[in-house]
């Protein structure tokens, strides 16, 4: 008796891992670096302070902020990618440019979202055609529409998303906290079941069902551009 095994949605082939990897890695030039999501602000108001309040500070932010209505938009900018419906794409574009707590929260996904665009362009201009043509692109959107033009598959696609985006959040805390390197990656084992979880709802979700209620790190971006010693743009 032959066993048949049905693919893991969350899988991908080795070329297309590879670039999912690379996509996703802190050498990707997006600038990613320079921006700490309102975090910056928090930990000088005394909100963060160690690994315990980083912790619940960024899975707040994966499920109830930017992580869920970021993972939403990657979505469905992969489906319509892969399935080549422009129309659709430039929608779900538009729509995620709109959706910003603040000024600094646009800055930070426009900016990333062009940088990821230029990227692509200069070594994958196969996938780079795929984009959507719009000076408003959001990361989320870029990424989404690469993975889905490029043959990765979306579970994957969702989690090295979210786990750059929480990849992100450590690594200024560990330069601001500050943290050691060690406290840092137990935050982010920790995350591990919770991007898991939430790749596997927004891969299933309607965009209708973007939105959160992370306001303190609302009020955090809003705060830091009047911050008056800043190391981060955002």
């Amino acid at each position: 008796m032959t066993m048949t095994v049905a693919p893991d949605p969350r899988t991908t082939d080795a070329p297309a891992l590879w670039r999912l990897m690379l996509w996703c890695s802190p050498a990707f030039p997006v600038g990613a670096f320079s921006h700490s999501h309102g975090l910056e602000w928090a930990i000088e108001a005394g909100e963060i302070t160690d690994a315990t309040t980083l912790a619940a500070w960024v899975d707040d932010l994966l499920a109830h902020g930017a992580g869920w209505s970021d993972a939403l938009l990657l979505a469905h900018a992969h489906r319509a990618a892969a399935a080549g419906d422009v129309d659709a794409l430039a929608g779900v574009a538009a729509y995620g440019a709109a959706f910003s707590a603040s000024a600094e929260r646009q800055t930070e996904q426009l900016a990333q979202g062009a940088a990821f665009a230029r990227a692509i362009d200069a070594a994958w201009p196969a996938v780079a055609a795929a984009l959507p043509r719009t000076d408003r692109l959001p990361y989320a959107v870029a990424v989404g529409a690469a993975a889905g033009a490029g043959g990765i598959a979306l579970g994957a696609a969702l989690v090295g998303y979210l786990q750059a985006f929480a990849g992100m959040l450590v690594s200024a805390a560990v330069r601001i906290v500050p943290l050691g390197q060690s406290d840092g990656l137990r935050v982010l084992a920790g995350a591990e079941a919770r991007v898991h979880a939430m790749a596997a709802s927004a891969s299933a979700a309607p965009l209708d069902a973007i939105g959160g209620a992370a306001f303190r790190a609302d009020i955090a971006s809003m705060a830091h551009e009047t911050q008056y010693t800043r190391l981060f743009r955002t």
